[in-house]
Parts: structure tokens; C-alpha cells; sequence
């Protein structure tokens, strides 16, 4: 189910995006809602943010968590699971991005530089997506307090939502662009659950 909810919303949204109409008509308004309320504390915290799950960061801090989840439990599954999960959603948005070459927004609305390359999807979504998704999945899942689950993705979703926000704010992509990966993350969740239950399924682990 959530491998077609994350497939289905992903394909709606990139043909409502080349054909520029539904939710991809809500675009230019949004990024212009967000320009008008721009402030200087919001622009560092965001900034901040978009430097924490950017190309230079994200790679070092996924290396050092599943690193240091590997040496801590003396286990490999899950943080093989979360690395692999990383590098795939790298792959797959540079195939994507190459083959619909949507143009960002104008450079003038760029807060911290110009970016050329494609638009569609956003990496930088991607990449906070499946850290937090599948990270709380990884984590959380062999919890019995129920509460802890819920908790840990709500916060998952809220950071999730803060990091897309934050790429429109910025300039660089459009609210499509960041539904678009959301909808990937939620597709790449899908799957690191179903292989997730399916060694499970073969071998008990704590």
C-alpha cells in the first residue's frame, strides 16, 4: 500500500507538472507566498537546514550514524538497510532529474547562490526524506511502545515537511518538486520494509 500510494502520487504529480496544471498550477503562488514572508531569523535556520541535509553534509552524517550504529549494536542489517536506501534515492533522483529537465525558479529568488541544474525532484528533500522515514522505520520498528512509533515518525513528517518548506523558501525549487520526493522516499520506504520483514521472516534478531 505504500508503495502505491508513494508510486501513484509520484506519477500524478510529474504529469501535472508537464502538462503544467492541477497542484503544479499552485506552484508560482506558493513560491511567492513564501518570498513575501521571508525573515532574517527563518533564512538562517533554514539555511542551516538545507546545509545539514545537503550534498557535502548528509553524505558525512549518514556515514557517521551507520558507522556508529554498526560498532554500537554489532550489527550490520539495519544500517546496511538505511546506507543503501541513501545511495538508491541519490541515484534515482539523478535519473529522474536528468530525464524531465525542469527549469528551477529565477536565480533571483536563490538565497544562497545560483543552482542550474534540474529542478525535478529535489535532492535535498530526498536525501532529509529518507533519513528520517527509514531511519524512524529502522529504529522504531522493533519497539513495543507504541507511543515511541508514533512519536518518532511525527517527527520524522515534521521534519520532513520543515525541509520542503525550506527549498521553496529558499528559492530553489517549487512545492511540486518537493511533493515529487517525498512521494519517492515514501516508494524507497516501501521497500526497505518489505526486505526488512522478509530476512526477518528467515532469522529472529532482538
Amino acid at each position: 500500500m505504500l508503495a502505491l500510494a508513494g508510486a501513484t502520487s509520484f506519477l500524478l504529480t510529474l504529469g501535472e507538472v508537464l502538462h503544467g496544471q492541477g497542484v503544479a498550477a499552485s506552484d508560482g503562488p506558493m513560491t511567492g507566498w513564501f518570498v513575501d514572508h521571508r525573515t532574517a531569523a527563518a533564512t538562517a535556520v533554514l539555511a542551516g537546514l538545507a546545509f545539514v541535509f545537503g550534498p557535502l553534509a548528509l553524505p558525512v552524517i549518514t556515514l557517521l550514524a551507520t558507522t556508529g550504529w554498526a560498532l554500537l549494536t554489532r550489527r550490520l542489517w539495519r544500517p546496511l538497510l538505511l546506507a543503501g536506501a541513501m545511495l538508491t534515492g541519490v541515484i534515482v533522483t539523478e535519473v529522474i532529474a536528468h530525464a524531465v529537465g525542469r527549469s528551477r525558479p529565477p536565480a533571483a529568488l536563490m538565497m544562497l547562490g545560483a543552482d542550474a541544474t534540474s529542478s525535478f525532484p529535489s535532492g535535498h528533500v530526498v536525501g532529509a526524506s529518507n533519513f528520517l522515514l527509514i531511519g524512524a522505520y529502522l529504529v522504531f520498528s522493533r519497539s513495543s511502545r507504541t507511543l515511541s512509533v508514533i512519536l518518532a515518525f511525527a517527527a520524522a513528517a515534521g521534519g520532513l515537511a520543515l525541509e520542503a518548506a525550506s527549498r521553496v523558501y529558499l528559492g530553489y525549487h517549487w512545492f511540486t518538486d518537493t511533493l515529487a520526493s517525498a512521494s519517492i522516499s515514501v516508494v524507497l520506504l516501501a521497500v526497505v520494509i518489505m526486505l526488512d520483514i522478509s530476512r526477518g521472516g528467515r532469522s529472529a534478531e532482538p
